[in-house]
């Protein structure tokens, strides 16, 4: 969830604990807008303890490539994200020796 949304859930949680219930009891409530005010103020209080405990959705994936092979005739020894595409972080390290044409030892973001 982004921190937007848990924002926002806070905060309408927070306004459906208060709000309504709040006028209802301040009117003299009978058993049913009593009920009601409760079961506001329950769901309210659920959604606003949901949206704590949310954490914020990763960034993307995280590609990682160590200790590779030897890349030939056009291989990759590492990551390849064509045209740049796909979001996260991506390393390479100690990747292997890249000969021939179109080879690539590392991160390739070429189509």
């Amino acid at each position: 969830m982004s921190q937007g949304w848990k924002v926002t859930v806070i905060v309408l949680g927070a306004v459906g604990i208060f709000s309504t219930p709040l006028i209802w009891l301040l009117d003299g409530p009978d058993a049913g807008q009593l009920a009601g005010a409760s079961i506001q103020a329950a769901v309210g209080t659920a959604a606003l303890v949901w949206a704590l405990f949310q954490h914020p959705s990763p960034a993307g994936p995280r590609d990682r490539a160590a200790r590779t092979g030897k890349a030939s005739r056009g291989g990759v020894t590492g990551v390849k994200r064509p045209g740049g595409g796909g979001r996260g972080s991506a390393t390479a390290e100690r990747t292997g020796e890249a000969s021939g044409k179109n080879s690539v030892s590392g991160i390739d973001y070429s189509d």
